[in-house]
This record gives C-alpha cells, structure tokens and sequence, in this order.
C-alpha cells in the first residue's frame, strides 16, 4: 500500500512538470517560434539568393538548423540557419565546385565541427581577436552590398569588388526598370519600418519583402521571381565527392567549418548575455552544429550557423526554451510546403534589396567604435580590405598577421622618458625591456648632464641582459663623474637581482613583491641603490613623504581636489593604535571613506564613566565626541570596532598594569569591563575554534563589548532606532592577514571573503 502511495505521488509530481512545461511552452515558445519564423524565411531566401545556391537551399537549411541544432545544440535560446556570414565563401566555394560538390564540403565541414565538438575545444575558438571576427563579417557586408546592389538597379554583379565599384556608376546614371523600382522600395521599407512603433512588432524584412511582393502581384510588373523545385518533399542526396583538387577541397571544408564554429560561437555568446538562463555549453553546440550541417549537407542545404538576428528575435520575443527554435523550423517546413506559391510570387529583386539592407548592417558602428577604443582598428580595416579586394580566407590570415604583429610589437613595449630639468632629473621606464629598446634607452640615458642627481624608475614587466647591462654601465659611468643615480623598481627587483647576480628568469612561481605603497618602510627603503637627498636615510617619514611627492601625488591630485572642502565618509572606523594595523589597506579604501578613530585597546569609554566625573575637563571624551561629530554631522551610515590578534593592551589587561605610566594605567581601566566579561561568559569563536592565546580570547571579547558601549550611547541609539546606523565588530589577525567579521546570529567571527594565502 505504501509503496503504490509513494508511486501514485511521483506520478503526480511527474505530470505536474508536464503540466508546467506545456504551459511554458504555450505561453512563451509558441509565439516567439512564430516570431522568428517570419524573420527567418525571408532571410534564408536571401541568403541563397546571394550565394548563388539554389533558392530551396536557403529554406533546407533554415529548416535543419531549426530541427537539428535546435534539439542537439548547446545553447538554449540559440537559433541556426543560412547566415550572412558565409555567402561570400559559398559563392566562391560554388563558383569553384559546383553545387554538389559544395554540399559535400558541408557535409564534411559539419564531421570537422563534430570533431571539434568531441574534442573540447570550443573556448580556443573564443580566442580569435574581435577585430578580425567583426572586420571579416563587415568586408562581407560591402562584398554583398557591392554584388546586390547591381541585382537592385536591374544590372549583373561583376567577378570582383573591385569591378563591382568600377561598374557600379555607370549601373546608377543607366536605366532603371521595374525591378530597380522594387529592389529601392524594398530597401526604403526596410529603413522606415523600424521607425513606426505601431508598427514595430511585425519583423521589417517580413513587412518589406510582403509589401513589395503584393505591389508587383497587383500591379503585374514583368519582374523575375523566385522559382522552387516542384517537389520540395522529393528529397535527393545531392552531395558528391570531386574528382581532384583535394587540396583546395579540403581548404574550403576547413574554411567553412571554422568560420561557422566562430561565428556560432561568439553568437551563443551574446546570446548568453541576454538572458539569464542555462549557460551554453559551447562544445556540445558545435556538436549540435556539426550534426546540422550534415544533415544539410546530405539534403542539399546551404551551411547552418548560430545567427545572431534570429537569436536575439527569439530572446526578446519571449522563448524559455529550446523549443522555440525547433517549432521555427517546422514552421518553416509546413509554409515551404504548404506556401510555396507565395513565395514564388517574392521577386529577386526584393530579396537583393534586403541582401543589400542585411549586408550595410554587418557594418556596424558600435563594434568600430569598439575594437578602436582597444587600439585594433588597423585590424580591423586591414581584415576588411582583405576580404573586400582579395577573399575572405586571405583576408582573414591578413588580419591574423597583423594581430599578432601588434601584439609582438605591444608585448615588447617600452616607454621611456624624462621628467624635470636642472640638477634633479627623473627617468621612468614602463613596459618590456629588451634588446630592441636599447638603442633608444641609450639616446635618452645619453641626455642626462653628469653631476646630475637621477631617480631612475623600473616599472617594467621583463628585463634583458642586454637592457640590464645597458643600464648598469650608464649607472656606473653617471657615479663616476660625479652624479647620484637611485633606482627605484615597482614590481619584480629585475635589475636588484642583476646587479646581486641572481637570476633574473623566473622558472618556477615566486612570491610576488609587496607594492611599495603596501609595505612599511624598512621593506622599499632597505632595496634602493644609493640616496635621493643626502641624510635621508636615516629619517624614513622624510623619504616616505619625498615618495608621496614624486610618485603618488600626480595620481591623486585630482582626486583630492575633489575632496578639499568637505569630507562624507561612509564609516566611523575605531581601531586599536597598534602601527600593523592600517585600516586603508585591510578595507580596500581611500581617501574620505574611513572617518578614524585610534586608541590603545580599541576602547569606547561608556558614557555614564564621562558624566559620573566632576570636572569633566580631566576626562577624555575625545571617542564620545568622535561619535557624536561621526552620527550627528557627518551622518556615516556605519561604526566599525575592529580588534586584532597580538594586542598589548589585552596583554596588559591579563597582566600587571605597566607601572612609571600614570595616564596609560588610567586608559587601561576603561578595559575592566571586557576583563570581567572574559571571566564570566564563554569564549568567543573564530571561523569555528576557540583562539589558542589568551590575549586574543580576550580581544574577541573587547570587541563585543565596545560595541555594547557605542549602543548605549544617546546618538548612536537614536540612529539605530530609525536604521539609520548599522554596527560592525572585526577582527583582524596579522599573521595570517584575515579580516574577520563577528556574525550576530551565530556568535561567533566568521572570515571575510576568502582567506589570504
């Protein structure tokens, strides 16, 4: 009986995901399928159309990526088919093979992406640089406007781009016929629709395309029109193997595998950005991918790719799921079969309008605005000048080249000047220090008057022997006649460990130096070669401040200007006075965050201590006054009490007062209540065990109870009781450098973000 009841309850579960899964599907992935549908079918007619396959590829293909990659890929949302991107490489691929033979080298371009697939590779694709992806898809966009717009003025697209633009003014003052009326027409809708928000939600190559199609139906304009096949369902395998040129035969696989597996990729990419859903998993959608073009392939299909427009329509019309691009496809099917009268009555000249309209936006602006803020631009030009003048396989090993030169040249960089005149004279080096520099290291070195006091700054990446020794012989010389030269090295001590005659290659992990503006002074001074200003060293506040003046004020001028009448911190921090204690660097914060209040022990006196004196001039009420300026003026929205492991006040506390110091004893007094609260409750926890020194028991519970004292304060009460003020207890452990931060509901210190180390 029991056991039936259990079943009858998972059958029940079971039918409710059904239950919930349809009505998604009803509610989400049925109208969106619908939506790209009507996108989908005009785009794939146009496609062939430019690529010089038969019309019916287009559709084969729009049906296969729908059905195939929609069930097998691995991006949800995703949606395949005839894509823009290829035209220009199938045009040639079938201008070169024929068609069969082309179907044959989709077929086995999809068995490549299936490999790829298998084999996990997916991410290295990510690694082609953007400017060469985005150049490559823009030289195809001119490349089809170019072709199409010969087809829109009634004209024949000529062999190349370059013929194409000689031919083209002529193509403009000639005659124009019906179909050039059309192709314009087509291309005016096109651009007008978007802009009417009535109109907005049918799909603008849907509104163009059906516009113009009725226009030369009513009007009976003797235009060419699309023709299919009078048997669509009459399904052939078209693929077949060439007789020879096997080398070119398997450079147009590779060609097309790669170009559809990239621009798959990156499309399921920022399809991934657009929702947020199920990631993609982008090795199982180039198996996806790979299955579809050979099904395509064997069906007399053009290639498929993840599309972009058909994926982001299908995003923002609502889709959940995979099912919608499924249900696109059979959508597809159902109108070419049922439909195909009507789109017999599209006429060519229409589909090259909207080729023209698809091929301008491949040039887009937003991603040439991109890849020049990254300084890329000449990749991307180059790119499209090659795929424009030349093809797109040389245009892309152009782009290629030319990535890497400039990643050559960027990962040799060095920037080398000079900064003041006169008697102190500033050299800062930056980036790779290598052979290549020296002769324009020495130049500058040579510049340099000898007396000269010389602060020679190494924030360099690598440096060379050759650099090491160049650098070295100038500093010998430069001392000999008489001259100062100190070298500073933010980062790793590359010419510190020449000149120590260590090695300077790293072969295995090192710890990384401690930036200079992280580590007390006894770390960066000790490493100097030499003295900025004679007798400095011995006065260490003197050569930090010299530091801040040299290196750290040109960066924060700005910022502390904007400071310099009024300051709105967001805390109130209360630390212990300990000197390994800075609050800056354990927050990550800066200038005008921390409104800072130090002591010995971290104390907040209690108020009732303050008032229950006479002469209220022999108390210290600098921490009240700090709190009420904090809450009251400065509104800070939080009051931090941070302790710290080591603590000499809790040692003193456990301990004898220190004797011979009359106001430090006073001080202690106020840590009589934490001593008796160590006492009487349990130890306070950190990350789960109990601290093993007393001293640091006894730090946990100062800081709870300081933060007991600040809620029995009048204004910090009355903060509290509106939410104005939220309280924090820390603590700090200094050998391990770990903030912790105490948890309310457990009692206990737990560690912040992960630990160091």
């Amino acid at each position: 009986m029991a056991s039936s009841a259990c079943e009858g309850a998972d059958g029940q579960r079971t039918r409710g995901r059904y239950a919930t899964r349809l009505n998604s599907v009803l509610r989400h992935d049925l109208p969106a399928s619908l939506v790209v549908f009507l996108v989908a079918v005009p785009l794939s007619l146009g496609i062939a159309l430019a690529s010089g396959a038969p019309i019916a590829a287009g559709l084969i293909a729009a049906i296969v990526g729908g059905v195939v990659a929609g069930a097998a890929g691995g991006s949800v949302l995703q949606v395949s088919g005839p894509a823009a991107g290829l035209t220009v490489v199938m045009a040639q691929t079938i201008e070169s093979f024929g068609w069969v033979v082309t179907c044959a080298i989709t077929v086995a371009a999809g068995v490549m992406q299936v490999l790829f697939g298998l084999s996990r590779v997916a991410r290295a694709a990510l690694a082609i640089s953007p400017a060469i992806v985005h150049g490559m898809l823009a030289g195809i966009g001119v490349t089809l406007v170019l072709g199409q717009l010969h087809i829109v003025l009634g004209g024949s697209p000529q062999s190349s781009a370059i013929a194409n633009i000689a031919q083209l003014p002529g193509q403009l003052v000639g005659h124009h016929d019906a179909a050039a009326l059309l192709g314009v027409l087509t291309i005016g809708v096109l651009l007008l629709w978007p802009k009417l928000p009535v109109l907005k939600a049918i799909p603008a190559p849907l509104a163009a395309i059906t516009l113009v199609s009725a226009l030369a139906a009513v009007t009976a304009m003797p235009v060419e029109r699309v023709s299919l096949p009078d048997d669509l369902l009459a399904v052939e395998l078209a693929p077949r193997l060439p007789e020879g040129r096997w080398l070119e035969f398997a450079v147009a696989v590779l060609t097309i595998a790669l170009i559809a597996s990239v621009e798959t990729l990156l499309s399921a990419v920022a399809v991934d950005k657009m929702h947020t859903g199920r990631r993609a998993d982008l090795n199982r959608e180039l198996v996806g991918q790979g299955m579809a073009n050979m099904t395509s392939g064997m069906l007399g299909g053009l290639p498929v790719t993840g599309v972009i427009v058909r994926s982001s329509t299908n995003v923002r019309a609502g889709a959940r799921s995979r099912v919608s691009a499924v249900l696109h496809g059979l959508w597809i099917l159902l109108f070419t079969v049922a439909l195909a009268g009507l789109i017999e009555s599209i006429p060519l000249a229409a589909l090259a309008g909207l080729l023209v309209y698809v091929g301008a936006r491949l040039v887009d602006i937003r991603h040439i605005r991109q890849v020049r803020g990254h300084g890329d631009l000449p990749v991307y030009a180059v790119t499209l000048l090659g795929v424009v003048l030349i093809d797109l396989l040389s245009g892309v090993l152009i782009g290629i080249g030319l990535a890497l030169a400039l990643m050559l040249r960027r990962t040799m960089w060095s920037g080398i000047h000079v900064v003041g005149d006169g008697a102190q004279r500033r050299i800062v080096v930056e980036g790779v220090l290598t052979f290549l520099s020296v002769p324009r290291l020495s130049a500058v070195l040579g510049t340099i008057g000898s007396g000269t006091t010389v602060r020679l700054e190494l924030v360099v990446d690598y440096l060379d022997h050759a650099a090491f020794e160049c650098l070295s012989s100038w500093q010998q010389e430069h001392e000999r006649s008489g001259g100062t030269v100190v070298v500073d090295e933010i980062g790793h001590p590359w010419f510190a460990s020449g000149k120590s005659e260590s090695p300077t290659v790293r072969r295995h992990e090192v710890r990384r130096p401690v930036p200079r503006w992280l580590a007390p002074w006894s770390e960066w001074m000790a490493k100097d070669f030499g003295v900025a200003i004679p007798g400095q060293r011995a006065r260490p506040l003197h050569r930090g401040t010299s530091e801040f003046q040299w290196r750290t004020a040109p960066l924060v001028q700005e910022m502390l200007s904007r400071l310099a009448e009024g300051q709105q911190p967001h805390t109130l921090f209360i630390a212990c006075a300990d000197a390994r204690i800075v609050p800056n660097i354990i927050t990550t914060s800066g200038p005008g965050d921390l409104f800072t209040v130090r002591n010995i022990g971290n104390f907040v006196p209690p108020v009732r201590d303050e008032q229950a004196v006479a002469d209220p001039v022999s108390v210290d009420v600098s921490v009240s006054a700090s709190i009420e300026y904090a809450v009251e003026v400065l509104k800070v929205r939080e009051i931090v009490v941070c302790g710290h492991s080591s603590c000499a006040a809790m040692a003193a506390l456990l301990g004898e007062l220190p004797p011979g110091m009359p106001a430090l004893s006073r001080w202690l007094r106020h840590g009589e209540p934490t001593r008796h609260r160590h006492v009487t409750e349990q130890a306070v926890t950190l990350d789960g065990d109990v601290p093993q020194r007393p001293g640091d028991r006894l730090a946990l519970h100062n800081v709870l109870q300081q933060l007991d004292h600040l809620r029995a304060h009048p204004v910090v009460e009355r903060a509290q009781r509106t939410g104005e003020l939220h309280l924090t207890g820390m603590y700090f452990d200094v050998g391990k450098a770990q903030v912790y931060l105490f948890d309310p509901d457990g009692d206990c210190f737990v560690p912040a973000g992960v630990k160091a180390g």
